[in-house]
């Protein structure tokens, strides 16, 4: 079940991610910390959705970054995504979503420390 209707929702183009988090290999999921997802705390359930496909996730630590820089004082860019090596992988990676360069810039970004359940 999800947190008020809370879900992240992941493109098609993006399911390797998706399976990443489903299969166990990716625990670490960011988001920009725009104010809708500021209601979700540690030990909330969140429905991951990925084309017709859903999946519950607990939410077990929930950390705010202002810059990747900062992030990636903490995380790994493999722990964000098991596919990128480097720091410039996940600043493109970021920057290819709508609006997420100016989004990180006002609202920083959200690490969501995921387990399944």
């Amino acid at each position: 079940m999800s947190v008020n209707g809370r879900c992240f929702r992941f493109r098609e183009a993006d399911r390797n991610i998706f399976d990443a988090i489903v299969n166990g290999e990716k625990t670490v999921e960011t988001r920009a910390g725009e104010p809708k997802y500021l209601g979700i705390e540690p030990g909330d359930n969140i429905t991951l959705v990925c084309g017709d496909t859903k999946v519950s996730v607990l939410v077990n630590k929930i950390t705010k970054f202002k810059t990747i820089k900062k992030l990636l004082e903490v995380y790994s860019p493999r722990q964000i995504n098991p596919f990128l090596n480097s720091q410039k992988e996940l600043e493109n990676m970021y920057y290819s979503f709508p609006n997420y360069k100016e989004l990180i810039k006002k609202y920083g970004l959200l690490a969501f420390e995921l387990s399944n359940i």
